[in-house]
C-alpha cells in the first residue's frame, strides 16, 4: 500500500509541487491549505506522516503540532516541519513542540523524500520496505513478485495490493469496507461482493503447490492473514 502523507501548506505553488513529486515517488497525498483544515482532515483519517508548514493561516504549524501530540491517535505520527525559519532557536522550538524533523525552505525534493523515508523506516518500516515476509510468503514490491515456499505466485494487480495490505498487518481482522478503502481507495465505489471475489482469487493463488489457505474468514467481521487459524 502507498504510504499516506498529509501536506499542510498554504503556498499553492509549493503544495502542488509537493503533491506531484510525492505521488511520483509512490506516496498517497492529501493537502490542507491552513492549520484548521489540516487538523480536521487528520481527524478523518490518520496519515502515516505529516508535512507541516510553520507559518499557516488560522492555526500555526507549531500549534497544529502541539495539538496533534495531545491526541492518542496522532501522538506517534511522524511530523516533518517545513519552514523558511533557519535559526537554531526556531529549530529547537519546532522539535520541542513534537516535530520529528525539520527542513528549511528552499529544499531539494530528493532530500525531502529521503527524510520522509527515513522517518517512515523508523515508525512504519512495512510501508517503505521493498520486501515483505510472512511465514513462507514473500512479496517483493520492486519486482512485483510473490513467492510461497519458493514457488511463484501469480497475482493480478488487485490481488497484489490486497496481499500487500494484509502482510503489513498480519493477524488483524479487516472488514470489507476497510479493505475497499485501502485497496480500491476511499473515493472509489465497488460492491462488497467484489471484495469477496478478489479475496477468493487471492486465496486460490496462495494455495500454490497444495499449501494451506493463509487467509482466515471471521464471520460478520471480515478477513485476516493468519496462518495459525
Amino acid at each position: 500500500m502507498k504510504p499516506y502523507v498529509m501536506v499542510v501548506e498554504d503556498e499553492e505553488a509549493l503544495a502542488t509541487l509537493l503533491d506531484y513529486n510525492l505521488e511520483k515517488e509512490g506516496f498517497r497525498v492529501e493537502r490542507a491549505a491552513d492549520g484548521e483544515e489540516g487538523l480536521l482532515k487528520v481527524e478523518e483519517e490518520t496519515p502515516d506522516l505529516i508535512l507541516l508548514d510553520w507559518m499557516l493561516p488560522k492555526v500555526s504549524g507549531v500549534e497544529v503540532c502541539r495539538q496533534l501530540r495531545t491526541r492518542p491517535e496522532t501522538r506517534r505520527t511522524p511530523i516533518l516541519m517545513l519552514t523558511a525559519r533557519g535559526e537554531e532557536t526556531d529549530k529547537v522550538r519546532g522539535l520541542d513542540t513534537g516535530a520529528d524533523d525539520y527542513v528549511v525552505k528552499p529544499f531539494a525534493m530528493s532530500e525531502l523524500t529521503a527524510r520522509i523515508r527515513a522517518l517512515l523506516r523508523r515508525t512504519r518500516p512495512e510501508l517503505v520496505d521493498e520486501r515483505l515476509e510472512y511465514a513462507d510468503i514473500v512479496l517483493d514490491r520492486g519486482s512485483r513478485r510473490v513467492t510461497r515456499s519458493g514457488r511463484n505466485v501469480h497475482l493480478g494487480p488487485t490481488e497484489f495490493r490486497l496481499l500487500d495490505f494484509f502482510m503489513q498487518r498480519p493477524g488483524r481482522v479487516f472488514s470489507r469496507e476497510r479493505l475497499m478503502d485501502a485497496v480500491w481507495g476511499p473515493n472509489t465505489y465497488v460492491e462488497l461482493r467484489t471484495v469477496d471475489v478478489h479475496v477468493g482469487r487471492l486465496r486460490k493463488a496462495l494455495k500454490v503447490g497444495g499449501a494451506e489457505d493463509p487467509i482466515r474468514t471471521v464471520r460478520s467481521a471480515g478477513y485476516s492473514l493468519d496462518q495459525q487459524a
